[in-house]
């Protein structure tokens, strides 16, 4: 994501010819976008983003145990 977000800035700067990347050619920038499509190439078929959704979701998953939890505690009042 953080490199889709670099390619569309660099794009944005050479299209509004700020600062040294507007005498950049468009190969370097066309590039990032190419690792950007790597990246999620590789991501999707190693795995890598299933297992951080899942952690994400197992996460949630304690994280609402735990407030059930403290919400049945005797003497606790409700936040």
């Amino acid at each position: 994501m953080y490199l889709l977000g670099l390619a569309i800035l660099l794009s944005l700067l050479k299209l509004a010819e700020v600062g040294p990347v507007a005498a950049w050619s468009w190969w370097p920038i066309l590039g990032v976008y190419a690792a950007a499509a790597a990246w999620w190439a590789w991501a999707d078929a190693s795995g890598y983003t299933k297992r951080k959704a899942a952690q994400r979701m197992e996460q949630r998953k304690k994280e609402r145990i735990e407030r059930q939890k403290q919400a049945m505690t005797p003497g606790q009042r409700r936040r």
